[in-house]
């Protein structure tokens, strides 16, 4: 698939664009299968929320026009909409009004071992920890180095993701995904009111599980907490759930609930 800017096929970018120079603007990954967006609604709403909490002056109708067209032409894949703040001169003030630029690629259907699904994977645990910002916390932008430092940290085939720890040790995520446990019952994920990516699957996971009647929980969670585990999950919105069976020393079954979720999410996501 070519690459669009602002609705148009296009193969550069200008070098006064300030995601380029600032990481200034966010982003949203998108399954699409046959031809649609998945869960486009609640990508809609996070890139909405984003944009109100930046002051992004961006186009939504045209955002919806140039996705749900982009993806009727990428068919099977994966999405990836960048919106940036536009060019501007040199220094951090800009203008509000500006209007923001749209970039959209697309690219195969993500392949993942399938054993990851079936029998879970190990989680790395990274040394790189999120840094405390509020202002920022929730938001998919494009300041993800934290994210490159973390999945730089191993190589081998036996991880095949990574946990986070935020500054003061709480866990809070993946590299790439957000984190669930189980204990007694409850579904438990981390509060990120103050670091972490508020994930589509994370919130779509959440109200399946309210729907059907399991107790839910955001809180804090300390790797105690996590090691004393009944089940353990991750899961974002291009693979949907993958069981947690193994972190350090710690080892978890694939348990009923994970199970029961991850059939929600791949029905959602028709893997």
């Amino acid at each position: 698939m070519e690459t669009w800017v602002d609705g148009q096929p296009a193969d550069a970018l200008s070098l006064k664009d300030r995601g380029l120079a600032y990481g200034d603007g966010l982003f949203e990954t998108i399954a699409v299968r046959d031809g649609f967006p998945v869960m486009l609604d609640r990508h809609l709403v996070r890139l909405a929320r984003g944009c109100q909490r930046l002051t992004i002056n961006l186009d939504h109708e045209a955002v919806v026009t140039e996705l749900v067209t982009y993806a009727g032409q990428l068919n099977e894949g994966v999405l990836k909409l960048i919106v940036t703040r536009g060019d501007s001169l040199r220094g951090y003030a800009f203008d509000p009004s500006a209007p923001a630029r749209r970039i959209l690629s697309g690219n195969p259907p993500a392949a993942y071992p399938e054993s990851h699904a079936e029998q879970g994977i190990r989680l790395f645990p990274c040394a790189t920890r999120l840094s405390l910002q509020p202002l920022l916390a929730g938001l998919k932008h494009l300041n993800r180095l934290e994210q490159v430092m973390a999945r730089a940290e191993w190589r081998d085939s036996e991880h095949a993701e990574g946990l986070m720890l935020d500054q003061d040790g709480r866990v809070i995520e993946g590299v790439f995904s957000n984190l669930f446990l189980v204990r007694d019952g409850v579904l438990i994920t981390a509060d990120l009111s103050r670091c972490g990516v508020e994930g589509v699957m994370r919130a779509e996971l959440l109200s399946q599980a309210e729907s059907l009647g399991i107790a839910t929980q955001i809180s804090d969670i300390t790797l105690e907490q996590l090691q004393t585990a009944d089940e353990v999950f991750v899961c974002n919105s291009v693979y949907g759930v993958w069981p947690v069976h193994a972190y350090a020393d710690c080892h978890w079954p694939v348990g009923p609930l994970t199970r029961k979720l991850q059939t929600i999410a791949h029905a959602l996501l028709d893997v």
